[in-house]
């Protein structure tokens, strides 16, 4: 399926490059248009990311994201600066379908796995942010893609899967907002590896030929932020290339 995102600051639709909060860009102040467009074009599922959040919990966007979800029928995914259980409980008390947990989940996954148990491992999605060095190996980045896990996404994930995993939305930092199209060879070898996992791909869709690219590796959906805000195609269009496939 196709996800239209959203990153929050302050209320404020952004996107940052590549995680970095010097090189914002503002879209608009009116996250709620934004996501009843998407769902009036077809949209059944958000991803909504809370910036604010990420940087200092005290911080979160809570008010404003339950407004979010009381007034939007899709389905959304919440992520940020999870970092104690409070986080998640909060989330899916304000009627989150999901919560995105990132660093969490490569430095604590034994308590990120209890979670798993705890609330299902429908409500809950690994965001696992890569590097791919000159060998080939997928370095999972933590700290808003600052630090290296010194971690493979495979053997994380090889760590989740006694646990029932479900969701992971994988991005590849060096595609991210650069919208020079996605990482297909990572998505077809990651799909063919744990074919029991929805993998969300993430990062460098620019164009309706990208998400084409997609159709065939097995990933269950494809976020998509900045094509959409800059008017590259529409989510009607997005999703109507996805199901042609």
């Amino acid at each position: 399926m196709i996800i239209p995102a959203l990153d929050l600051i302050d209320g404020h639709v952004v996107r940052l490059y590549q995680g970095d909060y010097q090189q914002q860009t503002t879209y608009s102040d009116t996250p709620l248009t934004q996501f009843l467009d998407y769902q009036r074009q077809g949209a059944n599922w958000l991803h909504l990311v809370d910036l604010d959040g990420a940087k200092d919990t005290l911080r979160r966007q809570l008010s404003v994201i339950q407004q979010l979800i009381t007034h939007t029928q899709a389905s959304i995914q919440v992520g940020g600066g999870i970092r104690q259980e409070k986080d998640v409980s909060d989330l899916l008390g304000a009627g989150a379908a999901r919560v995105v947990i990132g660093s969490l989940a490569v430095k604590q996954p034994e308590l990120v796995s209890q979670w798993l148990c705890e609330y299902g491992a429908q409500r809950i999605v690994l965001a696992l942010d890569v590097n791919i060095n000159a060998q080939g190996r997928k370095c999972v980045a933590v700290s808003g893609w600052q630090d290296d896990s010194g971690m493979s996404i495979e053997s994380l994930l090889d760590t989740y899967q006694a646990c029932g995993l479900k969701h992971v939305l994988c991005t590849d930092i060096s595609r991210d907002g650069t919208m020079q199209g996605s990482n297909v060879a990572l998505y077809q070898e990651l799909c063919e590896r744990y074919p029991k996992v929805n993998f969300q791909a993430s990062g460098g869709i620019g164009r309706l030929a990208d998400i084409a690219a997609l159709r065939h590796t097995g990933v269950a959906g494809v976020i998509v932020g900045r094509a959409l805000l800059e008017g590259k195609f529409t989510v009607k269009e997005a999703i109507s290339c996805w199901q042609n496939g």
